[in-house]
């Protein structure tokens, strides 16, 4: 078998591990608390699962602030799938940004 064979042979394999990977990643549920104000659940393929709003009777001026609140959150949780998947492409391809094809 020559060099280009094994080349192309060792990138299928790391094709399929990487498919798999991030498919286990995006059945994956990401929960973010933030500062007991809500809760966001997030699916690794970034599909929003839940809000819950921690404050039992919030007053009408705290509404900017939960809503601001959960757009922090939301974007922390994307943050954090980011950084997970980046970590299982780096992981599986030896290298930043998965495979170079």
């Amino acid at each position: 078998m020559n060099q280009m064979q094994q080349m192309l042979m060792q990138a299928q394999r790391m094709q399929r591990e990487l498919g798999k990977a991030m498919a286990a990643l995006e059945a994956k549920e990401f929960t973010t608390q933030k500062a007991g104000i809500v809760e966001i659940v997030m699916t690794g393929d970034k599909k929003l699962v839940s809000v819950k709003v921690l404050i039992e009777k919030p007053e009408a001026d705290d509404l900017e602030m939960i809503q601001d609140t959960i757009v922090m959150a939301v974007n922390e949780t994307i943050d954090q799938i980011n950084a997970e998947s980046e970590a299982i492409q780096e992981k599986i391809t030896g290298q930043k940004g998965g495979l170079p094809f």
